[in-house]
């Protein structure tokens, strides 16, 4: 296995183990996370951030469905698999409260390893494949910016 994919196989053993303080020392201190729901700037705030998913979803899981390199960056498709059993903050900044529902959600990352450790990684994932699947639906507040073909 290559360094590139040994480094992202650590960070996907250390989520499934839910061990944050083993999962921060994948990522170099400098470290940058940008994901549709937050970004972290070094390895606390990306800590943080897998934190508050494993909260919401203590039985969290990441299955690898393919992994590529090309040069200093590996691209993962993955799936994450949980159950919603603690408080999740949702797009705008509300929390929802836990709905028992199970995930399933398809995902991509894209990471830039250097010296063994991420440096760069990239999340990308349907939020809507999320809400749908913990009750939530697509909303406009105002209406008047939609309009009639």
């Amino acid at each position: 296995m290559s360094d590139l994919l040994r480094a992202l196989d650590r960070l996907r053993k250390t989520f499934n183990r839910h061990d944050l303080d083993a999962l921060a020392e994948c990522f170099s201190p400098r470290a940058v996370l940008v994901a549709p729901d937050g970004i972290g700037q070094d390895r606390d705030e990306i800590a943080s951030y897998y934190g508050q998913f494993i909260e919401a979803f203590p039985d969290s899981a990441c299955t690898p469905q393919s992994v590529h390199e090309t040069g200093d960056t590996v691209i993962a498709e993955y799936t994450l698999t949980g159950t919603h059993k603690g408080p999740f903050i949702v797009p705008g900044g509300g929390v929802l409260e836990a709905t028992g529902r199970p995930i399933t959600v398809r995902a991509c990352c894209l990471s830039y390893v250097e010296d063994g450790l991420i440096a760069s990684h990239r999340i990308y994932y349907d939020q809507l494949e999320l809400a749908a699947q913990l009750g939530g639906s697509l909303t406009f507040e105002e209406p008047e910016l939609l309009t009639e073909r």
